[in-house]
């Protein structure tokens, strides 16, 4: 049978279906790449953020991530370069969640926000989502920013709101670091447990004074929240205002 004839008796019978009430189903044979990428960088990060909320950083491993977005391991490869570059990636996402919107309202003009209230609200929002990656923490503080363009954008608002409190260049990212670095310890400070400055019974007599202190500054937080931690937020609100209390004015 040659290819005119057999094409012929397949018209043929499809015309002979279709008066039978029966339906001529034609197979559609898919070509070559999805019209959407099945990975990205985008994609990694937001499967690697879903990990982490839901089972942690721990289980934060490319194979659990390609899992994840149903691809191979090695598919993961043609986007990050390993471990080190995926953290990285989650830096950057993670950095997104930072409050960063009274920074830039500031520089615009456009709130009656003062430099000094901005950098509050920022340094807040930036400890409350470190709190929240503490694992990533190390991570972030002892990684150059290079390869996470949105940590870049946050530093150069944080950068240009100083400037315009007038903070001399030459000084600008020594109080990033300061500020930082006193960020990074208060995320810490949330997860610290309660009792984290008692002393062993019978051994009051060896500090007297911060024992003292202590008893002193517990009370009123004992009126705050049930379960939350009197070391974390009241001690950051301290700290934050020394930090910053040359641009309350």
């Amino acid at each position: 049978m040659n290819y005119i004839h057999f094409v012929s008796r397949i018209t043929v019978q499809n015309k002979r279906n279709v008066r039978q009430g029966f339906r001529t189903v034609t197979r559609t044979r898919f070509k070559g790449r999805p019209t959407k990428p099945l990975v990205s960088r985008d994609k990694i990060a937001q499967a690697a953020l879903t990990i982490v909320g839901e089972e942690g950083y721990e289980k934060l491993t490319m194979s659990r991530i390609a899992r994840s977005l149903g691809v191979g391991t090695s598919a993961l490869y043609n986007h990050v370069s390993g471990k080190s570059d995926l953290l990285a990636l989650v830096e950057d996402a993670v950095m997104e969640q930072v409050e960063c919107g009274p920074l830039s309202a500031v520089l615009a003009g456009a709130s009656e926000r003062t430099p000094h209230g901005a950098l509050i609200e920022w340094a807040v929002s930036y400890r409350d989502v470190c709190a929240r990656h503490a694992p990533l923490v190390q991570f972030i503080a002892t990684t150059p920013i290079s390869g996470a363009p949105r940590t870049v954008e946050m530093y150069e608002l944080v950068a240009r709101v100083l400037e315009h409190a007038g903070v001399a260049r030459d000084n600008i990212v020594p109080r990033i670091v300061a500020l930082e670095s006193f960020i990074y310890g208060s995320a810490y400070d949330v997860h610290a447990p309660t009792d984290i400055f008692e002393v062993l019974p019978g051994s009051q007599e060896s500090a007297p004074t911060l024992m003292a202190a202590q008893a002193a500054f517990l009370p009123a937080e004992d009126a705050g929240e049930p379960g939350a931690n009197p070391y974390a937020d009241e001690p950051f609100r301290v700290g934050l205002a020394a930090l910053l209390a040359d641009l309350a004015g």
